[in-house]
């Protein structure tokens, strides 16, 4: 079958041949661990060798993966699925070194962190692996470990604050999806260690290889690590009363019509003022920021899907001039629209239809 020609190619530097052995990936897991903690970065490293292998002809693997237990063989996940490990420690691995060691992360963790034994092998480990990481709450390992004293680090931004209090030698922020300081990473919740997996990618394999993984495994886009762990849906809540709840939906749909404070007030048949009270009460921010919040998701698409001008897209959604929404933009996502294009752009995008 004819192979899409869309589809970009890594260039030759990327080929599992050009740099010697395939790189181990290991895993550290446990007992109640997250269980796309732990399938999510693997199966974007185990996308990554497949699909050198079959658009680009490899004969070998780029990585090989495996699957570290903290405890027994046998691990079952927070969801009750059980997954089989490759190796327990402290037993000594008959395996090549590792090259990049993650640790992941779920409710389980808050045992491991206090587990000796499992502390003096990600010691023992650190200063021999050439990347070590931590997938969501696995931060707490890594920082039990002492591995992040001194460092900038993240983790889900629910356990920030617990983090910060528990290693006040960390330097906790909670936005970013993931950080990398040195040699030692710590990445958002859950699907973040995707994100970091594919920047990983991109270290070793180059930009193109990594969006071709991102896109067979349909993933909404691949965020700079300096991006907000929030879109506008996760950042604010639904307002409780219909009338907000379903402004909120209408300006969504419409970021170019006029939102500023007296329309929306008007069509939420309220005065300004209890306007402005009850949304901020309801949706958890004021309406202004939520206005900025829909416009630069809207933005978002448009410089992915479209090959409109960022003059053409600032002015479609409301923004006035390219300047306004690129000062949003880079609020929002730390990251320029010109920039953020050069990154996401779609393979084949539209141009929009007026």
């Amino acid at each position: 079958m004819k192979r899409a020609p869309q589809r970009p190619r890594p260039t030759a530097s990327a080929r599992p041949g050009a740099r010697g052995q395939p790189l181990r990936i290991a895993l550290l897991a446990f007992d109640d661990a997250q269980v796309l903690d732990i399938t999510g970065p693997l199966e974007v490293f185990g996308r990554a060798s497949r699909w050198l292998r079959e658009e680009h002809g490899a004969t070998g693997d780029r990585y090989t993966l495996e699957l570290i237990s903290a405890h027994g063989s046998v691990l079952r996940s927070s969801s009750g699925l059980r997954l089989v490990a490759d190796a327990v420690i402290p037993r000594r691995s008959t395996r090549d070194p590792i090259d990049t060691l993650l640790i992941a992360g779920g409710r389980g963790v808050r045992h491991v962190a206090e587990d000796k034994h499992v502390l003096a092998w990600v010691r023992e480990q650190a200063p021999r692996v050439r990347r070590l990481a931590s997938v969501c709450t696995g931060a707490f390992v890594l920082a039990a470990a002492g591995l992040l004293d001194g460092r900038r680090a993240v983790t889900h931004w629910s356990e920030c604050e617990q983090l910060a209090r528990l290693h006040p030698r960390v330097t906790v922020e909670q936005d970013p999806i993931f950080i990398r300081d040195g040699h030692v990473y710590t990445s958002a919740g859950v699907t973040a260690g995707m994100d970091l997996a594919l920047a990983l990618v991109e270290e070793d394999c180059g930009k193109d290889l990594a969006m071709a993984v991102a896109r067979e495994l349909v993933l909404f886009l691949r965020r700079p690590g300096g991006q907000s762990q929030f879109s506008v849906q996760l950042s604010t809540q639904s307002a409780e009363r219909a009338p907000l709840r379903d402004l909120q939906a209408w300006m969504a749909d419409h970021p170019g019509e006029d939102l500023r404070i007296p329309a929306l007030a008007r069509r939420a048949a309220m005065s300004e003022r209890h306007f402005r009270r009850a949304f901020t009460a309801e949706v958890g921010c004021p309406p202004a920021r939520f206005v900025e919040q829909v416009r630069v998701e809207a933005a978002r698409r448009a410089l992915e899907d479209t090959t409109d001008g960022v003059d053409a897209i600032a002015d479609r959604l409301g923004f006035g001039t390219s300047e306004s929404m690129r000062r949003a933009f880079t609020r929002m996502l730390h990251i320029s629209p010109t920039a953020y294009r050069e990154r996401f752009r779609a393979a084949e995008p539209r141009r929009h239809q007026t």
